[in-house]
């Protein structure tokens, strides 16, 4: 009785300590996957100087431009070519409706658009979905994996996703206003008292986001000018992003909150929406 009692343990056992030891062991490599990328983030970024103020190129700029970088920016004299972030929220995974806290980290470079951004989501009780985006020398990776083992997205470079990476690396800017310096990968174009238009290149590619600003000088949102597309299994960059709860860090003003969102038909939808919990600049 005893020895039919352990053989059916083990039956039952050693198939879950397998699985548990597999999820383990590909848990360790997801983690260095995205390690080895935020490294390589910052490698890059120490290839590009950071970006100094110009009086001169800054009095050209479209007017609430200006008034944005006085703002967010007033100690001119604070350099840096990395930033460091985490986040936490609540997350919309594409073409669903309920939400799921979820937390985040980045890596980006400034001087040059490079970035890593990783995530964490549960899906039900003891099981998650681990994801990032990954962008450098203009080539994109986007992974997702459940249970950081079960590859379900997998998506490499194409030069639409390359396009949307550039993009996300314009939509997260505010984060690290210096990016958005006259001489540095973006430039500016006037549109009307409240509203310019940031045009970033790089690696043979533009991407272009309109931005909102509020009378306190403050960016409230960027926006793209074109539908995006509601039916893919991922979200990319998304095409609104609006921005507030600017407090002081470094020497700049940076906004704590965020919700990112989709945009297509005239409508908002909401994936991304939470607050940074620490950020830092090298």
């Amino acid at each position: 009785m005893r020895r039919r009692l352990r053989l059916t343990l083990a039956v039952l056992v050693l198939p879950l300590a397998g699985l548990a030891a597999w999820i383990g062991i590909s848990s360790i490599q997801t983690e260095r996957e995205i390690a080895g990328h935020a490294e390589t983030v910052r490698r890059i970024a120490a290839g590009h100087p950071s970006i100094a103020v110009d009086p001169v190129a800054m009095a050209a700029l479209p007017a609430p431009v200006q008034r944005y970088l006085v703002f967010a920016i007033p100690n001119a004299k604070f350099q840096y070519r990395v930033v460091t972030l985490s986040q936490e929220g609540d997350f919309r995974r594409p073409m669903k409706q309920d939400f799921a806290p979820t937390t985040a980290s980045q890596t980006i470079a400034v001087g040059t658009p490079a970035m890593m951004f990783a995530a964490t989501t549960p899906i039900v009780p003891g099981l998650w979905s681990r994801a990032y985006d990954f962008f450098a020398e203009g080539r994109m990776e986007m992974r997702a994996k459940i249970a950081s083992t079960l590859t379900v997205v997998d998506e490499s470079a194409t030069e639409a996703l390359n396009r949307t990476s550039l993009r996300r690396w314009l939509l997260e800017s505010p984060l690290y206003p210096v990016a958005l310096l006259p001489g540095g990968p973006v430039r500016w174009e006037a549109m009307d008292d409240s509203h310019a238009r940031a045009t970033v290149s790089g690696f043979g590619l533009e991407a272009s986001l309109v931005a909102t600003f509020r009378p306190d000088g403050s960016l409230e949102s960027f926006h793209a000018e074109e539908d995006g597309d509601l039916a893919t299994p991922y979200h990319g960059s998304g095409e609104h992003a609006l921005r507030s709860d600017y407090r002081p860090v470094s020497g700049m003003m940076i906004p704590h909150e965020f919700v990112i969102s989709r945009a297509a038909g005239g409508r908002i939808l909401p994936f991304w929406k939470g607050r940074i919990t620490a950020i830092a600049y090298e």
